[in-house]
């Protein structure tokens, strides 16, 4: 016979003997249950991709999640963000950034330069090698969608004090180092 899956409750109940054992008080348990279910939800919506994808639905950007990510893909890779160092965004770099296969990257990356939104070119280190490089239809874009992401984020911070903004940015940042150390990267 299978063995029901834990509810809601199971787990608060798991969860709140080992905070309890581990002394945090029953506010401070609370406070972390709920700070957890919210880091769920920011998270699915995130891995699901609805906030870009509401976004450009507001901007009236026709682009398939997958498509929008192989941009932000080139884009990271030219400029170096989350990277050692800028470098030409190739087919297998976007695979690799997107953790998908060449040949699905590839199909991507077609459909990209069809609408306009990207040009192969030749790498200037290595003429052999070809290279991707986005276009102004795609700065465009980004302007247009860093410009609305801003606006919303406004939105979420337009009651907040200053002092809110700096203390959730100082300890949201203080969250995101333990995490780093907690999960370090697995190359």
């Amino acid at each position: 016979m299978a063995t029901p899956p834990p509810t809601k409750l199971d787990y608060c109940q798991e969860v709140t003997k080992d905070l309890q054992a581990s002394g945090y008080s029953a506010a401070v348990i609370e406070a972390l249950l709920d700070f957890d279910a919210g880091m769920f939800k920011m998270m699915r919506r995130m891995v699901k991709g609805e906030l870009p994808a509401q976004l450009m639905a507001e901007l009236g950007i026709g682009l398939e999640m997958a498509q929008f990510q192989a941009l932000t893909a080139v884009m990271r890779i030219q400029s170096g963000m989350g990277r050692d160092a800028p470098a030409e965004a190739t087919i297998g770099l976007v695979a690799e950034e997107l953790k998908v296969d060449p040949s699905r990257a590839s199909r991507v990356v077609g459909d990209l330069i069809a609408k306009g939104y990207l040009i192969r070119a030749v790498s200037q280190s290595d003429g052999r090698k070809t290279v991707l490089h986005t276009t102004d239809s795609t700065q465009a874009l980004f302007s247009q969608f860093r410009r609305l992401k801003w606006q919303k984020a406004m939105q979420v911070f337009a009651t907040w004090s200053e002092e809110d903004i700096l203390n959730f940015s100082r300890l949201f940042s203080r969250y995101n180092t333990a995490m780093r150390a907690a999960y370090p990267p697995r190359d």
